[in-house]
């Protein structure tokens, strides 16, 4: 039996993560108050005790997901993964797990990556919408013919699992879009609450400047195998680990085909470490006869 460590990534948020960890971890209490210096700010008083929208600031979110991803993995006694993987931000954590990056510099690149990401969201109007049990084809061919006739952006953003894609753009694009994934048949088209269009074109603007900061930070030989979102394949290789990351911020998460690679190559125990159980639904839809479990 392989295991696949896989870790979640922004919207696993919740009041009150990470405090259990926190309270009964040594390990665990060490990273977060590391993680309070390097950021230079408590970042545990907000996660423990801030209201549903403070976390919801994506300079927040994305540092407190990776903390307490990396927290909970810290927790494990010999965890040896086979292999690793995690959803969009989640990556950073799949890449602490597999040696790759240390804690500290994972964090800043983290911390980087939402301010960065932040700033894109304020240049243009955007947002995301979640579309049910519609053929992924059907999906990719609606938003290439309302980008093309409309000259506004939607893409594919995020295949969760099938049924189940979010796409990303504009926000006049993306609601024409919606209109149209209804009446092709989906069952629904639903505009989601982020604050912008993750993973599409429009996040170019904070490319430059996460690019540097990877390319800055100094990426370990890998102890095994990290299956990108981008790639949906096994990657060790430090710098196409580096190459792959850059290409996130504006490409798809291809998690179900991720997941899909990773029972290819004989993963059959997944263990998703982090707020929430998202990863492990998404899990099950995919690939049915795997186990999964959770270290929150």
């Amino acid at each position: 039996m392989k295991h696949a460590y896989i870790f979640p990534g922004q919207g696993s948020q919740f009041s009150g993560m990470g405090k259990a960890l926190y309270d009964t971890n040594v390990k665990a209490r060490e990273l977060f108050e590391q993680a309070n210096d390097i950021l230079g700010f408590r970042i545990s008083d907000v996660m423990f005790a801030g209201t549903d929208e403070e976390l919801k600031q994506t300079n927040i979110t994305q540092p407190a997901v990776f903390l307490h991803s990396v927290a909970a993995y810290a927790t494990l006694e010999n965890a040896k993964p086979d292999m690793v993987a995690g959803h969009s931000l989640g990556e950073f954590s799949a890449l602490v797990a597999n040696g790759v990056l240390q804690f500290a510099d994972a964090l800043k690149l983290v911390s980087i990556r939402a301010k960065a990401m932040q700033k894109a969201c304020e240049i243009q109007p955007s947002t995301m919408a979640a579309v049910l049990a519609l053929a992924d084809e059907k999906v990719e061919e609606i938003c290439a013919a309302v980008t093309t006739k409309t000259g506004e952006t939607v893409v594919a953003a995020n295949y969760n699992c099938p049924g189940q894609l979010v796409i990303s753009g504009s926000v006049k694009g993306i609601e024409i879009a919606c209109e149209r994934m209804k009446a092709a048949g989906a069952k629904r088209a639903l505009v989601l609450p982020v604050g912008g269009a993750f993973h599409s074109p429009l996040m170019a603007p904070a490319k430059e400047e996460l690019a540097a900061a990877i390319e800055a930070t100094v990426f370990a030989q890998a102890a095994c195998p990290v299956y990108q979102n981008v790639v949906a394949a096994a990657v060790i290789d430090p710098s196409v680990i580096k190459k792959n990351l850059i290409d996130q911020l504006t490409g798809a998460v291809r998690w179900t085909q991720s997941v899909q690679a990773m029972v290819a190559d004989g993963a059959s125990h997944f263990i998703e470490c982090g707020p929430g159980k998202v990863l492990q639904g998404l899990v099950q839809k995919i690939h049915k006869e795997a186990v999964v479990d959770g270290v929150n």
